[in-house]
C-alpha cells in the first residue's frame, strides 16, 4: 500500500526518510549484527548513540551549557507530577494558565502537592484562544509560572512566551517543540513527549537549568527526582533506547532541512494554506480566534456534524487519513507537524474545495 497524508495528532507522522535510514539499520547498526532494540544501553555503540542525539538537540536548539537534557519515560504527563514535586519551594504555590485539557490534567495533578493559582484561563470561550495575560496578576512568590505553549486539542499556541522575571516559567511543549526557533533561556523547564515532532511514543525530553535540578524530598520516589536522572546522565535505569535512536535520526533530518529557521518557514507557509481557505470558504471555518492559531494543529468545522462525518469518511477513502477532530471539539482537525509535507497540506485544501463544490 502506498503511503498516505497522516494528519494524526499523534503518535503522528515521522519523515520519509528517517524511517527509510532506520529500516536500512533494523537488522544490523552500522555492522555490529545488531538491531539498536538489542544494544545494551551501557555498551559503545548505544553511548555513541546518546551522544550525538544530545548533541544534536543541542545544536538545533541552542540550548545553553547550563541546562541539562533529559531523555526519559512516562510521558509528558508524567511531568505533571515531576514539575511540583521538584520545584515546590518554601512556599508551595505555582501559577498556572488554563488553556485546554492537558493543563486541566497538570492542573489537577499539581494541586496534590501545592497551592495552584490558576491566574488565566480561556474555558468559558471553549479554550479557542489564549488568554491575554496580565502581569500585575503573576504571584511574587510563585515557586514557578506554568504554560502549555500549544494546545494540540483546541488549535491554540502562545505567540509571545510570557516574561515572568527570576520565576521559572515552566513549559509544556509537547506539540510545537522543533517546530519554530524559541529562546531556550527564557524557560526554567521545557518538556515534551516525542511523539509529534521529535520521533515514536515511548521518550520525553526534559530541557532543565542547573539550579532547579536540587533533589526532592526523601519521601519522594527516586525516579521522580530530575537529580537522579541528571547525576546518571538519563541512565539510573534502562532510557527508552530505539525512541533515543528515532529521535537523534530525526535531528539529524532537522539539521538537513536547514535547522529550525528553515522549519519554522516550512510550517508558516503549510499552516497560511490551510488557514487562507478557511478564512475564505462558505462552508468550512476555524473555531480558533486569529491571534492564538497554532502552526501545528488546525481544526474545522463546517457546523453540521452529518457534513463532517461525510467529509471524514472520504477525505480517508483519497488517503488523507485521521481528520477526525477531538471528542470535546468535534469537527476535524489537521495536524501538520514537521514530516507533514506541502503537498499534503495541498492535498487537503483541493479536497476541501472539491468536497465544498459538490455539498454547497
Amino acid at each position: 500500500m502506498a503511503r498516505v497524508y497522516n494528519f494524526s495528532a499523534g503518535p503522528a507522522v515521522l519523515p520519509e526518510e528517517v524511517l527509510k535510514k532506520a529500516a536500512d539499520e533494523m537488522l544490523d547498526y552500522k555492522g555490529c549484527g545488531m538491531s539498536v532494540m538489542e544494544l545494551s544501553h551501557r555498551g559503545k555503540e548505544f553511548k555513541q548513540i546518546f551522544e550525538e542525539t544530545e548533541t544534536a538537540l543541542r545544536q538545533i536548539m541552542a540550548i545553553p551549557q547550563n541546562y541539562k537534557v533529559l531523555f526519559l519515560q512516562g510521558g509528558a504527563s508524567l511531568q505533571f507530577a515531576m514539575v511540583p514535586l521538584n520545584l515546590k519551594g518554601k512556599n508551595k504555590k505555582a501559577d498556572y494558565v488554563h488553556t485546554g485539557q492537558w493543563t486541566k490534567k497538570a492542573i489537577k495533578e499539581a494541586k496534590k502537592y501545592i497551592d495552584v493559582n490558576v491566574i488565566a484561563s480561556s474555558e468559558a470561550n471553549n479554550f479557542t484562544s489564549i488568554p491575554k495575560l496580565d502581569a500585575n496578576t503573576f504571584s511574587k512568590d510563585a515557586d514557578y509560572f506554568y504554560i502549555a505553549t500549544n494546545n494540540t486539542i483546541y488549535g491554540t499556541a502562545y505567540q509571545q512566551i510570557p516574561d515572568t522575571g527570576d520565576i521559572p516559567l515552566v513549559a509544556d511543549m509537547s506539540s510545537n517543540i522543533l517546530s519554530e526557533l524559541i529562546d531556550v533561556s527564557k524557560f526554567g523547564i521545557i518538556f515534551a513527549g516525542a511523539q509529534k515532532n521529535i520521533g515514536p511514543a515511548g521518550l520525553t525530553i526534559v530541557i532543565i537549568r542547573d539550579d532547579l535540578a536540587k533533589g526532592v524530598a526523601d519521601d519522594v520516589a527516586v525516579l521522580l527526582d530530575y537529580k537522579t536522572h541528571v547525576d546518571a546522565g538519563s541512565m539510573y535505569n534502562t532510557p527508552p533506547c530505539y525512541s533515543i535512536y528515532m529521535a537523534g535520526l530525526v535531528f539529524d533530518w532537522i539539521k538537513q532541512k536547514g535547522g529550525l529557521k528553515a522549519i519554522q518557514k516550512h510550517n508558516q507557509e503549510k499552516a497560511q494554506l490551510l488557514y487562507d481557505y478557511l478564512d475564505t470558504s462558505a462552508m468550512f471555518s476555524s473555531p480558533v480566534e486569529k491571534d492564538s492559531r497554532s502552526l501545528m494543529n488546525i481544526p474545522f468545522v463546517t457546523g453540521n456534524d452529518d457534513l463532517d462525518a461525510k467529509f471524514i469518511k472520504q477525505a480517508s477513502e483519497i488517503g488523507l487519513k485521521t481528520l477526525k477532530g477531538h471528542r470535546t471539539v468535534g469537527g476535524m482537525r489537521a495536524s501538520i507537524y514537521n514530516a507533514m509535507p506541502v503537498e499534503g497540506v495541498k492535498s487537503l485544501v483541493a479536497f476541501m474545495k472539491e468536497f465544498e463544490k459538490e455539498n454547497s
